[in-house]
C-alpha cells in the first residue's frame, strides 16, 4: 500500500470521511455499491412528474456532447462503466449530505493544479443534475485559471470575476449547456487579486443569495488548487461540504498532511483518490 494511500486511510478515520476511489486516466474504478436511499438510476426525464425548467431569463449554449465525451466528461453517458463510477460519487455525496444536514454548496477542491479537480467537478454537476430534484449550479471559482468554460466549450465574455469587479450581473453571466437543470458560472476574465475579491463581502452576498433564494439548487464550486494560494481556504469558510481530488502517484504524502491541516475545522466530507492503476 502506498504513503498516499495510507495517508488518505488514516484521514478518513479520524474524519469519518466517505472515501471514494476511481481507478484509470477516465475515472475507472470500484468503489463499492450506490447505497438503497439513492441507488435508483432512473433519471428525472423518465418520470412522469418531469418537467424541464425554462431558461428564458439564461443563456443557452448546447454544447457537443461528443466533444464532451472526447474531454472525458463522461456523466451525459448512461450504461457507461465510467459514468458509473461517477454515479457512485454522486450517490455517497448525496447520501452524507442527506444524513448530516449539510446544506447545499459543495467545494471541489485538490492540493497541487492537473490533478483532476476541475474534470470530476463538472463530472459530478452533470450527475447532480440528472438526479436531483431540483436543478445544479456549476461555479468556476478557480478566477486565476477557469477552465470550465474550456471545458465545455463555452463561449463566455464574463464570469464570476467581473460580477465581483460589479462589472457584471448575475443573470447576464449565467449559461445552461444545453444540459436540462444545470447552469454554469463561468469564472470570468483571469484576475491576479482573486483571494481579496472570494473574502469580500460581495462574495458572501453572492454565496448567501444563490443558497437561499434557490433551496432546491445544489451547488458545486471548482476551487483553486490548496497549496498554491489563500483562494480555496478562502472559500472553504462559505461551504457546506468539501471533496478533496488526490492523483494516485503524484499527490505527495506531506502535501495531503498539509492540506488537513489547513481544513481541520472545515467540513471535509469525503475523498477521491484519482487516476488509481490498482
Amino acid at each position: 500500500m502506498s504513503k498516499v494511500r495510507k495517508a488518505l486511510d488514516k484521514a478518513k478515520e479520524a474524519r469519518k470521511e466517505t472515501f471514494i476511489e476511481t481507478k484509470d486516466e477516465s475515472f475507472v474504478g470500484d468503489a463499492g455499491k450506490p447505497s438503497s436511499a439513492f441507488a435508483s438510476e432512473t433519471t428525472r426525464e423518465t418520470r412522469p412528474e418531469y418537467i424541464r425548467p425554462d431558461y428564458g431569463d439564461t443563456k443557452v449554449q448546447k454544447v457537443d456532447f461528443q466533444n464532451l465525451e472526447e474531454k472525458r466528461i463522461i456523466s451525459i453517458c448512461h450504461g457507461n462503466l465510467v459514468a458509473d463510477r461517477i454515479k457512485i460519487l454522486r450517490t455517497q455525496i448525496l447520501q452524507t449530505i442527506k444524513e448530516n444536514k449539510r446544506g447545499n454548496t459543495l467545494l471541489i477542491a485538490s492540493a497541487n493544479p492537473g490533478e483532476g479537480r476541475s474534470l470530476i467537478a463538472a463530472n459530478l454537476a452533470i450527475s447532480l443534475s440528472q438526479q436531483i430534484d431540483g436543478t445544479v449550479l456549476l461555479v468556476d471559482a478557480d478566477l486565476r485559471k477557469p477552465s470550465i468554460h474550456d471545458l465545455f466549450e463555452l463561449d463566455v465574455k464574463g464570469g464570476l470575476s467581473d460580477y465581483l469587479k460589479k462589472k457584471a450581473e448575475l443573470p447576464n453571466i449565467l449559461v445552461n449547456p444545453g444540459i436540462p437543470r444545470l447552469v454554469i458560472l463561468p469564472g470570468g476574465k483571469p484576475i491576479n487579486n482573486s483571494s481579496e475579491l472570494l473574502g469580500a463581502p460581495r462574495m458572501q452576498s453572492l454565496v448567501d443569495e444563490l443558497k437561499e433564494r434557490y433551496p432546491d439548487r445544489f451547488i458545486i464550486f471548482d476551487s483553486p488548487p490548496l497549496l498554491t494560494g489563500a483562494d480555496a481556504l478562502v472559500l472553504a469558510r462559505y461551504m457546506d461540504g468539501i471533496i478533496i481530488v488526490v492523483e494516485a502517484e503524484k499527490t505527495k504524502k506531506d502535501d495531503l498532511t498539509r492540506i488537513f491541516e489547513l481544513l481541520k475545522d472545515r467540513p471535509v466530507i469525503g475523498t477521491v483518490f484519482n487516476k488509481a492503476l490498482e
